[in-house]
Formats: C-alpha cells, sequence, structure tokens
C-alpha cells in the first residue's frame, strides 16, 4: 500500500454491489479497499480491527439497518469518515443518516466517474452528497431545537467542552480516548452548524438560559 493512499470498507449485504464497488475503487490508485462486510455486526468488528479511513455503508441491510450500524459506529467513536451508498433518496432516510453523523450521502445510480470522484473527496475530507441529495438538505427547515439533533454521547462532550474542559480532560472524565472525543466535538459542531467549540459553547449557554 502506498504511503499517500487512503484505506476503505466496503459494507454492503449484496455480494454482487460489493464486487462493483471494488472494481470502482480499484481505479483510484490512492483507495486501498481492506474490507468488506455483509452487515452492521461485521462492520463495527472490521472497523475496530483495521480502523479504515474511510467506510462505504448502504443504507438498507438485513439485521442491523445502515442507520443502527451508523449511530453505533459513532457512539463507539470510529474516526473513520462514513459515507452512505444507497440508492434511496427519500428525505426522511437523508435527514436521518446525516443527523446521525453520516459524512456523505451518495445515490448508486450516480454515473461511475462522479461516484468515484465524489468517494476520493469524501476521503479527504470533504461533505459530499449526490445532487437530488444537496438540493433535499439546502431547502431543510431547521430545527426548532438544534440540540435534539445530538447524540447522548455528543450532548455529554458539549456540557464538557461548556465547562471548559480540554479533550484530555474530558476523555478522562467521560472514559473514553482523546480521539473519540475529537470525533464527537467534528459531528456536534457539524450538526449545530458551528466553526468553533467557543461558538458551540455559546450556542448551548444561551439555550440554557431561554
Amino acid at each position: 500500500m502506498a504511503p499517500s493512499s487512503l484505506t476503505i470498507m466496503i459494507v454492503d449485504d449484496h455480494p454482487l454491489m460489493r464486487r462493483g464497488i471494488r472494481q470502482l475503487l480499484d481505479l483510484e490508485p490512492r483507495l486501498e479497499v481492506v474490507a468488506e462486510a455483509n452487515n452492521g455486526t461485521e462492520a463495527l468488528a472490521e472497523a475496530r480491527r483495521l480502523s479504515p479511513d474511510v467506510i462505504l455503508l448502504d443504507l438498507n441491510m438485513k439485521g442491523m439497518s445502515g442507520l443502527d450500524t451508523l449511530k453505533a459506529l459513532r457512539h463507539e467513536g470510529i474516526a473513520a469518515r462514513i459515507l452512505v451508498l444507497t440508492v434511496s433518496d427519500a428525505r426522511n432516510d437523508i435527514y436521518a443518516m446525516v443527523d446521525a453523523g453520516a459524512d456523505g450521502y451518495l445515490l448508486k445510480d450516480s454515473e461511475p466517474e462522479l461516484l468515484l470522484a465524489q468517494v476520493m473527496r469524501g476521503a479527504q475530507g470533504e461533505n459530499v452528497f449526490s445532487e437530488v441529495v444537496a438540493e433535499y438538505l439546502s431547502t431543510r427547515q431547521p430545527s426548532a431545537n438544534p440540540f435534539k439533533q445530538l447524540t447522548e454521547r455528543e450532548l455529554d462532550v458539549l456540557q464538557e467542552v461548556a465547562r471548559g474542559l480540554s479533550n484530555k480532560e474530558i476523555a478522562a472524565t467521560l472514559h473514553i480516548s482523546e480521539e473519540t472525543v475529537k470525533v464527537h466535538i467534528r459531528n456536534l459542531l457539524r450538526k449545530l452548524d458551528v466553526r468553533s467549540r467557543v461558538a458551540a459553547t455559546v450556542l448551548w449557554l444561551e439555550s440554557r438560559n431561554v
């Protein structure tokens, strides 16, 4: 594996789909497929074992759904970029996955060249969405209470951030790793649509005074 390559795991319960996705990803030398998972349970185990840079996650799977798998991955503080790759362009599915911490939402009927480019951009840190998904997100009405989007653990982290604790101190207080703290902070900043922990703290304190 080249030093500059990014590792990726494919999570999909259809073997033929996994094979097609792998063949597409193999066209990009900077991406290295290191694992495939047939379901959410396998995905969690492989994510813990391999710590891939990117996880391509299907939405509709037998057993654990894509949403449940995504929540479990984020709850455990898996630091991978998680890109949803699905056939569903339903608004509720899109909103649920983005709110749960997805870094992208791509549709399987996309042109292969475009899809590969979007996966690569997502792997490099960009939030990537298929065109119709981006349109839905841009017209979404903001939640009256943005904190409802946060998971219980993200709220725990935010409370400690508001107390002025460092990442190391938060990790010690909540008995999690510093890397996990960073993941939670990244996700809560995105969900609250703020750019810094200071802005998140101000928003949190203002909400407490309402």
